[in-house]
């Protein structure tokens, strides 16, 4: 019984951390679908929206209160990113925005570095400091508020892709753009739209890890590493599979830094990737 109580437990710590993977991942899979572009920064847009929140936080505002002032803020960043440096970008070759986004990444961390030092910097208002008990199971309310704000804003926008008539235009510019082109949907404008909502959605991702983590300049290449590994699992473009994906992988490095050992957790979540990816290069729920 105290084995399979062990399980469970590290099952739904995997699923609440999954479904944080899920919510940064999206973003990453969302911009890509629609631009067919990879944002390597996209772990330092993560890291700036929790430098936010901990700003925020100075001024009586916790992480929950903080969140939609810093989607915006993200989502306004996007789009001044996009229209500065993207957009610019996507005129040349692929590489060019391969090595633009790196030089933003490099640039995002020096000038963190450079502001806050390589403090750990933690917020002293959380909320959610308690812990839950479901029989042998104690969720932290945090971890719980982490995992169900990330489902419903994950679900949210799933919602907007597929029920409104905006999201139904990306959804035609993912699919072909000249055809979308010519239906007389504005590109810049859908690519625009979609780098604002994904750097919006690391940046609720960023105001919700701020109830349990601290935040250094370095703190989003940890977590965007794994959502490369999600998006690609899950199938390039695909929110739906970003999700699924990501429950995948964070119950896999759980289990695997409990039953093996925390140095080196992250090696079955690659493997898991390898073998999918062999069988199955598009991803689980890719387009061929």
């Amino acid at each position: 019984m105290e084995a399979l109580a062990t399980f469970g437990q590290l099952l739904v710590s995997g699923i609440l951390i999954g479904l944080v993977f899920a919510l940064v991942a999206v973003g990453l899979t969302l911009i890509f679908g629609v631009m067919n572009i990879v944002n390597f920064a996209h772990g330092e847009f993560l890291m700036l929206a929790m430098y936010a929140t901990f700003g925020l936080s100075l001024v009586g505002l916790n992480p929950i209160f903080a969140l939609p002032f810093t989607c915006i803020a993200l989502f306004v960043f996007g789009l001044i990113v996009y229209r500065l440096v993207i957009r610019r970008l996507l005129t040349g070759p692929i590489e060019a925005t391969m090595f633009g986004t790196f030089g933003m990444l490099v640039l995002l961390q020096g000038a963190a570095q450079a502001l806050f030092s390589s403090d750990f910097l933690s917020v002293t208002n959380r909320p959610f400091q308690g812990t839950i008990r479901l029989g042998e199971i104690n969720i932290p309310e945090a971890a719980l508020a982490e995992g169900a704000g990330a489902l419903v804003l994950t679900g949210a926008l799933f919602w907007f892709i597929e029920r409104t008539e905006t999201g139904r235009a990306m959804r035609a510019l993912a699919e072909d753009r000249v055809a979308a082109t010519l239906m007389g949907i504005d590109v810049q404008r859908m690519n625009a739209l979609a780098f604002g909502l994904g750097s919006a959605c690391v940046g609720a991702a960023g105001a919700l890890l701020m109830l349990s983590y601290p935040v250094f300049p370095t703190v989003g290449s940890t977590f965007a590493l794994t959502a490369f590994v999600v998006v690609a699992l899950g199938g390039f473009g695909s929110v739906t599979g970003a999700l699924v994906a990501a429950l995948i992988i964070g119950v896999v490095e759980v289990l695997s830094g409990f039953y093996l050992s925390p140095e080196v957790k992250m090696i079955p979540v690659y493997l898991s990737y390898l073998i999918v990816v062999l069988v199955r290069p598009a991803g689980l729920l890719g387009r061929r």
